[in-house]
């Protein structure tokens, strides 16, 4: 079932660019070379020591299945029929992404420790949720 016409092409290229660049990519460069994701701004460099530890264990989270966007992306894209079973991990995870970066954010407004913008947070949030609920429709 497609949203509209030539929709799993836009939602193949959407999990490509949300999932794939911004999340996998960006948190291997994370793993790599943590000052340099703080350098492009990835992540913060006024983070406390003790979310940097929980940052970095969801960056290993991240890597190690967010390479699965990328196969979605591509089922997607070139209309494979793998490709619609395919989108609804990228569906979920992004959804789950969306939900627990707006918490996290969130608490660390609470407490007083966030660097991160309202208009950011907003954004990020949108984007990662409207891709996963997108993805999950494609895949029906």
């Amino acid at each position: 079932m497609q949203i509209f016409p030539f929709s799993n092409i836009v939602v193949g290229i959407l999990i490509f660019i949300v999932g794939f660049i911004f999340h996998w990519v960006g948190q291997i460069v994370s793993i790599i070379n943590w000052d340099f994701s703080i350098k492009i701004g990835i992540h913060e460099k006024s983070m406390l020591p003790e979310y940097k530890v929980y940052e970095h264990a969801m960056a290993v989270a991240d890597v190690t299945i967010g390479w699965i966007y990328c196969f979605a992306s591509i089922g997607l894209t070139f209309n494979f029929s793998w490709g619609n079973t395919l989108a609804w991990f990228p569906g979920v995870l992004l959804i789950y992404h969306s939900i627990g970066y707006w918490f996290w954010i969130g608490n660390q407004n609470k407490v007083g420790n966030s660097t991160t913008s309202k208009k950011f947070r907003v954004i990020w949030f949108l984007l990662n949720f409207i891709t996963g609920v997108l993805c999950i429709i494609e895949a029906l």
